[in-house]
């Protein structure tokens, strides 16, 4: 805390290169702002002369700053020297300057936008019917489906965490079996179910990242239906056993763990190959040296990857709509179906993906730092002799 103080403080009192440019850019915002309709809740409602003194400071910042890059644009390689912007007490009176221009433009913002959103809120909460405002008919059928939202939502996260969690374990196991090697001590049987094993793999990887996630849910939905089904069961009891969820989770799982298991192979594979050959001269076996030396290296590769699914999950898990996943895409148009504003509704999910995605995201990187732990690659005797009393042990 006291670091970013420091840096907060240092930023404060240090002049900037382009002050006049950047808050040019929050100047023409804080304008327009001011030029929007107030909403009901504007605090600035009363205070019109102060409202119109900002608007006026930001219009003045504007006219300095087309002053600044005319004379830039006329004086290109002497504006350093010749410049009354970039003397040192010109500088100072800017930046303090343009601190009280990016305040304006701040309180422009809450006032419009902040104050705005409350307001369209509060009217949503209070409508009886569809209101004229855009806006605030998003918030209202928000507001009124709130609950099919809440649903789908819970249902992504649901299909996405579980899903890649079963994925990581599937793709850990194909990616062991991809990477397989025939050693000289293998009998003919090893060796043809290894190469049995790679080619499974590779056609796995090549069909499941070849074809659409909403085709593969498709046809493992209905291809799980006629099975079930063959059973001789009823539609009602094959509909309690194989229900649309789980179908998604499956197809969710069964299409990450392809992805995954590259991922996976690319990180075992930037493992240097001496690790694998100084474990093996001390005496362990493919799998011990696989599994002791190489794989704990190479999954810390291919953390950004894995981690990366998850994301991936969450926005793709969309498609399973279209067997009925009751997931936010399916909630956008069970939502639209009832008040027919399909941009509306998809719009409030669109808010509610890029929430998931961004927490995601940061959770994820968080987690990344904590697993970035210095490797321990086997570059002498006593690594890989420790190694070794490992897989022994």
């Amino acid at each position: 805390m006291s670091s970013a103080l420091t840096r907060l403080a240092n930023f404060v009192k240090t002049n900037h290169r382009y002050v006049l440019l950047g808050t040019s850019a929050v100047a023409l915002i804080g304008m327009l702002l001011s030029s929007c309709a107030r909403p009901a809740m504007s605090f600035l409602a009363n205070a019109f002369t102060v409202e119109l003194v900002m608007y006026y400071l930001c219009a003045a910042w504007l006219v300095v700053s087309a002053v600044a890059l005319l004379f830039k644009l006329t004086h290109w390689k002497t504006y350093a020297e010749k410049a009354p912007f970039a003397k040192p007490a010109a500088a100072n009176v800017l930046r303090y300057v343009s601190y009280v221009v990016w305040l304006a433009a701040a309180a422009l913002f809450v006032d419009r936008a902040v104050m705005g959103f409350a307001s369209a809120w509060s009217d949503a909460a209070a409508a009886t019917k569809m209101p004229d405002d855009m806006l605030t008919q998003i918030l209202y059928m928000f507001q009124q489906g709130k609950q099919t939202y809440l649903t789908g939502a819970l249902t992504t996260i649901e299909l996405a965490v579980f899903g890649t969690i079963i994925a990581f374990f599937l793709a850990l196991l194909l990616a062991a079996v991809r990477i397989l090697e025939i050693d000289r001590s293998d009998n003919d049987f090893v060796r043809f179910l290894k190469k049995i094993g790679v080619g499974f793999a590779k056609v796995y990887s090549t069909v499941v990242r070849g074809t659409p996630m909403l085709v593969q849910g498709v046809i493992i939905y209905y291809l799980g239906f006629a099975i079930v089904s063959s059973t001789g069961m009823s539609i009602t009891e094959v509909n309690a056993i194989w229900t649309r969820f789980i179908a998604g989770l499956v197809v969710v799982s069964l299409n990450s763990t392809a992805y995954m298991m590259e991922v996976l192979r690319g990180g075992i594979e930037s493992v240097d190959k001496g690790q694998m050959e100084a474990a093996r001269s001390l005496g362990l076996s493919q799998w011990q040296a696989m599994l002791k030396v190489v794989f704990p290296q190479g999954i810390k590769y291919a953390i950004p990857g894995l981690s990366n699914e998850l994301v991936i999950n969450i926005k793709d898990s969309s498609v399973l709509s279209v067997i009925g996943v009751f997931d936010l895409a399916f909630a956008a148009s069970t939502v639209a179906g009832i008040y027919y504003k399909q941009l509306n509704a998809y719009l409030v999910i669109a808010v509610f993906y890029l929430i998931m995605t961004a927490f995601a995201s940061w959770l994820l990187g968080k987690i990344a730092g904590l697993l970035d732990v210095q490797s321990q690659p086997v570059g002498s005797t006593s690594d890989a002799g420790n190694a070794m009393k490992k897989a022994e042990a």
